[in-house]
């Protein structure tokens, strides 16, 4: 039997990247996934994939709280119950000083990561099974600051204040809630924003950002996926209210 043997995982963002990583081993141990995002047909393709016996999705803004309740609901009504809610949606926002940062960016960044998770949180506790587990993708900047992103960083720390209050409320319940935060990990999301702060080519600026990390190398999603999976599990049954840094090292 595997780890997730007849759970069902609810997913933000998890048409590609660590949400797709994720679903994959998830899937693999056992789950069914209901996978939210923005990009249909990404969506439609990671659901061809993985199976329809075994995966299914919704389209859905997290910004917008209407299209949270009811891409919970439609995971909801397609597997009778939820056991994992994994908000895991995010973009980088700007890179820029503060002085020149835009504020609609910065509004839209912190609505994606805190309103989002806030979103899943709200619509998605009243579905989740007792003893159930959450999991919000935060990220190394969620515990330490960088210039230039003040955007991401503030919305990074945002959620680790959002998951401490949650978990604190649904203790009674058995349900664990905690933070994941991944260092520079090898999706097209950080390379976007290593080119963007670098001003180089993806495999120069990943050459920058590799030299930053004492064990000299980016993270790929399915080691991320790994993490995620045991706060997924029975494993973590103890474990809530957790920053878990899967981080080469960055922060030490």
């Amino acid at each position: 039997m595997g780890q997730l043997e007849g759970k069902i995982a609810l997913i933000t963002g998890g048409e590609s990247g660590i949400g797709l990583a994720s679903a994959r081993l998830f899937v693999a141990e056992g789950a069914r996934v209901h996978l939210v995002g923005i990009d249909e047909p990404k969506l439609k393709a990671a659901v061809e994939e993985l199976g329809s016996d075994s995966a299914s999705s919704s389209t859905a803004d997290v910004t917008d709280e209407e299209a949270v309740r009811a891409a919970v609901e439609e995971g909801y009504a397609h597997y009778g119950q939820l056991d994992v809610l994994f908000s895991n949606a995010g973009i980088s926002g700007a890179i820029n000083k503060i002085v020149d940062y835009p504020s609609d960016v910065f509004h839209r960044t912190l609505a994606v990561h805190i309103g989002g998770a806030f979103h899943v949180l709200k619509h998605g506790l009243p579905r989740l099974s007792d003893g159930g587990s959450v999991i919000i993708t935060s990220s190394v900047v969620g515990l330490m600051g960088f210039g230039d992103l003040s955007g991401y960083v503030a919305a990074k720390h945002g959620q680790v204040g959002l998951m401490r209050a949650a978990a604190r409320e649904v203790a009674g319940r058995r349900i664990r809630v905690n933070t994941l935060h991944p260092g520079p990990t090898s999706t097209a999301f950080q390379d976007a924003i290593e080119m963007t702060v670098t001003g180089q080519s993806q495999a120069d600026a990943a050459a920058v950002f590799d030299g930053l990390l004492p064990l000299g190398r980016h993270t790929t999603p399915q080691e991320i996926a790994q993490a995620a999976l045991y706060l997924a599990s029975d494993a973590s049954a103890m474990v809530t209210s957790t920053t878990f840094s899967i981080d080469a090292g960055l922060r030490g």
